[in-house]
C-alpha cells in the first residue's frame, strides 16, 4: 500500500472503478484528491505572514515586491 500512496506503483485503468467502489468514492476523487487541510502547528513563520500581507497590497505593490525577490534570487543564483 505504501508503493501506491508514496507513488512507486501506479493502479491500473481497469481497476479503478472497483477500488472506488470499495473505497466509498468517486473515481474523480481517486484521481483528483481534494487538497490537505492538514496545517503545521504552532505561530505561522514570519515568511509566511509577510507573504499574506503582501497578499493584502495593491497589484502595483505586489509587482514591485515580486520584481525586487526575483532580482535578489537572480544575484543569489549567479554568487
Amino acid at each position: 500500500m505504501a508503493h501506491y500512496e508514496g507513488g512507486r506503483l501506479r493502479i491500473a485503468v481497469a481497476m479503478l472503478s472497483s477500488l472506488a467502489n470499495a473505497l466509498s468514492v468517486s473515481v474523480e476523487d481517486l484521481i483528483n484528491p481534494a487538497p490537505s487541510t492538514k496545517k503545521k502547528r504552532g505561530p505561522a513563520s514570519l515568511l509566511q505572514r509577510q507573504i499574506e500581507q503582501i497578499g493584502l497590497m495593491p497589484r502595483a505593490k505586489q509587482k514591485f515586491i515580486t520584481e525586487m525577490l526575483e532580482a535578489l534570487i537572480k544575484q543569489q543564483q549567479s554568487a
